[in-house]
């Protein structure tokens, strides 16, 4: 009973000190500069591991960020994405499909398809697949000039008012618009970054996004649903359910439905210190 009250009453703090750090930041393993790019779901070729397959994706630098890295996990029935640890900079993790556990801070929560995972910095997290078929979620890391202080207090601990905490966030009602619908799911400063925002937009057939949209953010996206073709700088590419898109700040780009049924896509924008005026 002793040792059952001790680990109900450990703290975010005390869980990170039991919790092995993970890659006190290691720079991007290619240093080129990420400009827009757009990666088909059927180029992103499985690497087996452990605990089921891995696909890389992006590991490079950006206009405002030291590190922007992303790959898409998959784990088998029962399995771990690692061992409980935490980490200065901020996580995502999108479920694509399966049924999993993310504990965080020391308390589990359930997490389905769709469902977007947030890691704050340095709060002990991970990831245990509980369905009976393999499950597969992308993982997202932003990492900003402030995030590389392993040393630093879990983001549970700062009790920072405003900021995003970890946690579960599942998308609300969506609001209709004159060419689909759009959902926020999460909007918010975080320890990090002066703003988070991540919403999904679904395009009826035949619809566009808008003409040349521009943005002065870093934002990353995932097609969820349908068949796109996206015009960036005058260039068309044609991109399915699954792919994911980054677009580098302050980019023309148009995005359409060319699909005979409606395209979801969620898009994740950060704003540093470093971006730049549109």
């Amino acid at each position: 009973m002793k040792s059952l009250l001790a680990a109900l009453l450990l703290t975010p703090a005390l869980l990170a000190q039991q919790a092995p750090v993970s890659n006190n930041y290691t720079p991007p393993k290619d240093s080129t500069l990420l400009t827009t790019t757009f990666v088909d779901w059927d180029s992103l070729l499985p690497r087996d591991t452990a605990a089921g397959q891995t696909r890389p994706v992006f590991d490079n630098p950006t206009t405002t960020l030291d590190k922007f890295e992303v790959h898409i996990t998959t784990l088998n029935p029962g399995k771990e994405s690692h061992p409980v640890h935490h980490h200065p900079w901020e996580e995502m993790l999108l479920v694509k499909d399966g049924e999993f556990e993310v504990s965080i801070n020391g308390k589990v929560q359930h997490a389905g398809p769709g469902a977007l995972v947030f890691f704050a910095s340095n709060d002990p997290h991970n990831a245990k697949n509980v369905g009976t078929t393999p499950g597969t979620y992308y993982v997202i890391n932003f990492v900003s000039d402030l995030a590389h202080d392993s040393n630093a207090k879990p983001a549970a601990e700062q009790n920072v008012a405003g900021k995003l905490a970890s946690g579960v966030y599942t998308p609300g009602t969506p609001t209709p618009t004159k060419t689909g619908q759009r959902v926020v799911v999460v909007n918010s400063p975080t320890v990090t970054f002066q703003a988070l925002e991540s919403h999904i937009t679904t395009l009826n057939p035949s619809q566009i996004s808008g003409p040349d949209l521009i943005d002065h953010n870093d934002e990353f996206a995932v097609l969820k649903s349908g068949t796109v073709e996206m015009v960036v700088e005058g260039v068309a590419s044609r991109m399915h359910a699954g792919s994911v898109l980054f677009w580098a700040p302050n980019v023309k780009r148009t995005i359409k439905n060319i699909g005979l049924t409606p395209a979801s896509y969620q898009v994740f924008r950060v704003t540093t210190a470093k971006s730049p005026k549109q």
